[in-house]
């Protein structure tokens, strides 16, 4: 009651899982402190303390191993990423060299070794940039098990909470539990970080890139309401806004599986999945099909190149799951923020810009040669409808290209993915060869605006609201109509419910998104009409700002505030 007495105080950050949430603040704990830099006594064998090192980052990998066991899907992948750095010889070697030649402690010698190779990371840029984070979460692990310390994480609390951290490291995120951790708000990070990501998987509002001048002033304990659509906290929340955080939450929308907007326009709904048991859950959301299924999922953790019969297996695992219905198969978009070791080149300069994706086909053929050739196997043995594209499509030639080449393995559905600008921009030629497209709107406005889509301080240009961004998917769809092409839109765009009116209005014929979305999106679409998602397109790409545009389309939208959304 105490808290309803005062004024209610606003601080903002960026919206990137929406929802509307009220619960006390229970801040991450503090990290591992720095190790004092101490040597070792003279009589300390070296090489036992250089085994220590050995066996801290053998049980920091056990232990993230066995979690992935418990996670699912990208929370799963995730964990078994860090597993892998924590059982990089890198890391250890280094410390282990410092024990020999400095006789450095062991703590302070992974901590220094940790320190190297995360500034090494951070020169690479891009995708090696943002492994700085997992860099320094086992580093923080291989520490506490050598002193003791208790293991970092996220803290175990009887009650529901609002977690506030500086950010959250993969193996924490992973394994949030939404029926403790009801909402989270970083000083760091941006829309389209791993962590953002995984926050609308679960369906928890959240907000990232406060600055630790917000984060400082939210305490332990305090009930703060989080809106992860507008970005907003609210200190001393008000009993009536707390009472309409409560309805909001004890409200359960489901998807009826038939997409479309008021006046019976069909809009397909689909999932993004990348592997099995999230196809499955995606069924059992009613999802209308699969608007992406991840095919480097299956092989993230993988030093080889697996076998067709392993791909096979995989496959059929999704497929299995929707028979009968259309699944959107993107063949390996392998490089930048996904290396894959049998097929990328981890010592490239700017590897966003570098041979990822279809690129990889030109020094390693018969890679995509074995992927189409174990898809055609796994739908033969399937009901489902297989639509098979490729990523990073950048001119004619290469639409022509994998189009013919995914027909002649007995794929006769091929297309391509939307994501870099002179894709849009030739889209009528192009789809004299692609049978449809794809729009993945992370990586075309990360290269429409010029700005790299991992950097939180460049967030604000990395939102698919930019007019720029929506006047290339509409150029896109221009150019798909005269020949009766069908796009899509399978980046995080497609689960805003507001800018998928838009894009439904720039002529998108399919959304495609995490499956928790899927009610939302639905329960927007259907407040309207195909002309008034015209006429909201129309608002978006006159606008002259990112900002601009997203005000411009909600105010037209008042079942937005119905929904908490």
């Amino acid at each position: 009651m105490a808290a309803a007495q005062q004024s209610p105080v606003q601080l903002s950050g960026i919206g990137v899982s929406p929802g509307l949430v009220a619960a006390p603040v229970a801040r991450m704990a503090p990290g591992v402190p720095e190790p004092a830099l101490e040597v070792l006594d003279p009589a300390r064998d070296l090489e036992r303390e250089c085994e220590r090192i050995t066996a801290a980052a053998q049980e920091v990998k056990k232990g993230l191993e066995l979690s992935a066991l418990q996670a699912k899907g990208e929370g799963r992948t995730l964990l078994e990423t860090t597993a892998q750095m924590a059982a990089d010889p890198t890391l250890t070697s280094s410390a282990q060299a410092m024990v020999r030649e400095r006789r450095l402690v062991p703590e302070r010698a992974v901590w220094e070794a940790a320190g190297t190779l995360a500034a090494m990371l951070e020169s690479l840029g891009g995708y090696m940039a943002e492994r700085t984070r997992d860099v320094a979460d086992v580093r923080d692990r291989i520490v506490a098990v050598l002193t003791g310390s208790p293991m970092p994480g996220i803290p175990s609390l009887p009650e529901p909470f609002v977690l506030v951290a500086e950010d959250l490291a993969p193996a924490d995120t992973a394994l949030l539990d939404p029926e403790k951790v009801v909402a989270f708000v970083t000083s760091e990070g941006g829309p389209t970080s791993h962590t953002a990501i995984l926050a609308r998987a679960l369906g928890m509002p959240a907000i990232v890139g406060t600055g630790s001048e917000v984060t400082d002033q939210l305490h332990e304990g305090e009930i703060i309401l989080v809106d992860g659509t507008k970005g907003l906290i609210t200190l001393s929340p008000t009993e009536e806004q707390l009472r309409h955080a409560k309805e909001l939450a004890s409200r359960v929308r489901v998807f009826n599986g038939d997409g479309g907007t008021m006046d019976g326009h069909v809009v397909q709904l689909l999932a993004n999945v990348g592997d099995g048991a999230a196809a499955r859950s995606a069924a059992e959301a009613n999802a209308m099909g699969v608007g992406l299924f991840r095919t480097e999922f299956c092989f993230l953790d993988q030093p080889l190149e697996p076998t067709v019969e392993q791909q096979v297996a995989a496959y059929t695992e999704v497929l299995a799951a929707f028979p009968g219905k259309k699944v959107v198969v993107r063949t390996l978009d392998a490089g930048a923020d996904k290396p894959l070791p049998f097929l990328t080149d981890a010592t490239e300069a700017n590897p966003a810009l570098g041979v990822r994706a279809y690129r990889t086909t030109r020094r390693d053929p018969e890679v995509l040669d074995h992927q189409l050739e174990a898809l055609a196997q796994a739908q033969a043995a399937t009901e489902a409808q297989v639509w098979v594209m490729a990523p990073m499509i950048s001119t004619v030639e290469e639409a022509q290209s994998f189009a013919e080449k995914a027909r002649a393995h007995g794929l006769s559905t091929a297309g391509m993915m939307i994501e870099v600008p002179s894709a849009a921009v030739m889209a009528d030629k192009m789809f004299e060869y692609a049978d449809f497209a794809s729009v993945g709107t992370n990586d075309l406005t990360q290269y429409v605006m010029a700005a790299d889509r991992l950097l939180s301080s460049l967030a604000d240009l990395s939102t698919s609201w930019q007019p720029a961004v929506l006047r290339l998917i509409k150029q896109a769809c221009d150019g798909a109509a005269p020949k009766g092409r069908p796009v899509g839109v399978c980046g995080e765009a497609a689960a805003d419910p507001a800018l998928a009116v838009v894009l439904v209005g720039c002529g998108v014929a399919s959304l495609s998104m995490t499956a928790r979305a899927l009610p939302d999106v639905d329960a927007v679409l259907k407040s309207v009409t195909l002309a008034q998602c015209r006429e909201l397109a129309a608002l978006a790409l006159d606008a002259a700002t990112a900002e601009d545009a997203r005000a411009a389309v909600r105010a037209q939208l008042p079942v937005l505030e119905e929904l908490g959304l």
